[in-house]
C-alpha cells in the first residue's frame, strides 16, 4: 500500500487533485480490526468539476509512471486504487474534515470514524451495515459528532431504523 499512497501524494503535488481522503474498508481499518477488501478507495474533491467528470488525466499521469488501469481502478504496486469523486455533500464534508495521519511515514488523510459510519449508513449494503455495527461495538466514534453529521445529512431516520433492526438485541 505504501507505493499506492506515495503515488496519490504525487498526484496531489502535481495539482491534478486538490483534496483527497481514504474511505471505504481501508479507511475503516485505521479505526477497526482489519477488514477483507480488494481495493483502496480514494475520495477526491474536484474543484469546478464538469457535469461529466473524466478521470483520464489521473489515469494518464499514473500510467506515465508505470501504473496500469485495471477495470474501474488503477493498479499501483499491488493495490487496485479507485478514485471516486466526493460528489455528495456528505462525501465532500468527509474529505474536507478527514484526519491527517501517516502510514509508514507517508502523510495520508483518512475520513473520520463518524463520517465513515454515516457513509456506510447511507450506502446501505449488507457489508456497510456490518462495518457500521463494528464501529458501534468498538466505541471509537464520538456519538455527539455522529448525531450532528446524521442530522446535517438527513440520516437520522436511517439510523433509528438501523438501530432497531441490528442493534436491538445488544
Amino acid at each position: 500500500m505504501k507505493i499506492a499512497l506515495q503515488a496519490i501524494n504525487e498526484l496531489q503535488r502535481s495539482g491534478l487533485i486538490r483534496l483527497q481522503a481514504i474511505g471505504g474498508a481501508i479507511g475503516a481499518t485505521f479505526y477497526l480490526e482489519p477488514i477483507s477488501t480488494f481495493d483502496l478507495d480514494i475520495f477526491v474533491i474536484f474543484e469546478d468539476a464538469p457535469l461529466i467528470l473524466s478521470l483520464t488525466p489521473i489515469y494518464d499521469f499514473l500510467k506515465s509512471r508505470g501504473h496500469r488501469p485495471e477495470g474501474d481502478a488503477v493498479m499501483i504496486g499491488d493495490w487496485p486504487v479507485q478514485f471516486l469523486p466526493a460528489e455528495s455533500p456528505l462525501l465532500r464534508e468527509a474529505v474536507e474534515e478527514a484526519r491527517e495521519s501517516d502510514y509508514e511515514e507517508i502523510p495520508i488523510r483518512v475520513m473520520t470514524p463518524e463520517h465513515l459510519m454515516a457513509i456506510a449508513l447511507k450506502t446501505g449494503r449488507a457489508k456497510d451495515f456490518a462495518r457500521l455495527a463494528s464501529f458501534v461495538e468498538s466505541g471509537v466514534a464520538d456519538a455527539t459528532r455522529f448525531d450532528s453529521i446524521l442530522a446535517r445529512h438527513q440520516l437520522t431516520s436511517n439510523w433509528i431504523l438501523f438501530k432497531s433492526r441490528y442493534l436491538a438485541l445488544q
